[in-house]
This record gives C-alpha cells, structure tokens and sequence, in this order.
C-alpha cells in the first residue's frame, strides 16, 4: 500500500493540449495504443467495414487532425520522470456517434451529456491509481467546460478475476466507484453505466 501511494504522489495529471501530439504517440506507441484505434473507436460511425478501413495509418492521421485542432478533450498522467504512463479521453456524447450504435447504451443519456469514452494505462503504470487520477481530473475536465454530468460505461470484472487491458479500455467499475460515480445501469441493461454529478 505504501509503494502504491508513493506512486500516486508522483504523479501528474492535466489537460490535453493542441500541442500534445507527440505525447500522445509517444504513448500510444506503433499500435495506437491498442490494435490501431488511435482513440477513434465511438469517433467513427459504425463497426463493420468502416471501422477496419479506418484501424491503423488513417485513424492515426484522422486523430492528429483533431488534437491539433484543439477539439479533443482528454487528461494525460505522466510519472515522475514526467514520461506519460495513462490517458482519459471524454466529451459530450455528440463527439461520439457510434454510442448511439451501441444497443446497451441507446437512450440512456441526451447527445449534449457527457462520457468518458476511453481510457489507456502503460503496462507497468497499471494498478497504482492511474486510472483513478485520470477519472478525477476528467471530471474536474468536464465540469469546467459546462458538463452538468460525466458517465461511463466500464467493464465489470467481478466474478471473472483479471480482465485483460485490451477489453478493459472503458474502465473497470471499480475505478468508477473510487472516483465517487453511481451505478445507474438501467434495468435489464447488461453493460454497466456509472454517472457524476458535476
């Protein structure tokens, strides 16, 4: 438990910026941070097809031009040698079309409310607060940009042990929970939905 704290003192959490580009592919590494996704998986309409055209080189191009152009809203953990070890990536539900695409999610909030789309932990930064910090600073995020509530959707592992990180990319409901959201997963609703109040 020490060490674990001694690791979340050192960190650092903030915004992203216009001019984050190469630490966003510095993190991300060659695979964009997971099988070509570049953090455009709910960006791009609809799977299928589309979204295998879209993995690799054009989702990493398409993902530049946003971030550049400032409209990417995200929050950056860096170590204490200030190398990124995490990201959160969230904005009103409108940036994110293929939720609608989602039968789960469908009508469980407006197009102007808030999600927290995705999330990436560096192997070795896994399990020492990361994913919490982040989800606090995205909801301090958020709040100031005139969100009125922040929701997720994360994975929930109870019963299965370890989730692998690859399925893990909207968070765990533990995370969630230690950053102060409620379970309000609707009835006969598989997929967990947690949501703040901001």
């Amino acid at each position: 438990m020490a060490k674990k704290a001694k690791r979340e003192a050192a960190l650092a959490v903030r915004d992203l910026s216009p001019g984050d580009w190469a630490v966003v592919e510095r993190l991300f590494g060659e695979n964009g941070a997971c099988g070509g996704c570049w953090c455009m998986h709910w960006r791009v309409p609809r799977g299928g097809k589309l979204w295998e055209e879209s993995k690799g080189e054009k989702n990493r191009r398409s993902f530049r031009a946003l971030v550049t152009a400032g409209r990417v809203h995200a929050c950056l953990a860096f170590d204490g040698e200030n190398a990124p070890v995490g990201w959160c990536c969230l904005g009103p539900r409108r940036d994110f079309p293929r939720l609608s695409t989602v039968r789960a999610l469908r009508g469980v909030s407006g197009e102007d409310d808030w999600a927290v789309v995705c999330f990436f932990v560096r192997s070795k930064a896994r399990k020492s607060g990361v994913g919490t910090a982040l989800l606090r600073a995205a909801a301090d995020l958020a709040r100031r940009r005139g969100a009125r509530s922040l929701e997720g959707y994360p994975v929930d592992p109870k019963g299965r042990g370890d989730v692998p990180a690859a399925f893990a990319w909207t968070g765990v409901t533990a995370v969630f929970e230690r950053a102060g959201f409620e379970n309000v997963t609707p009835q006969g609703v598989a997929r967990p939905v947690y949501r703040a109040d901001l």
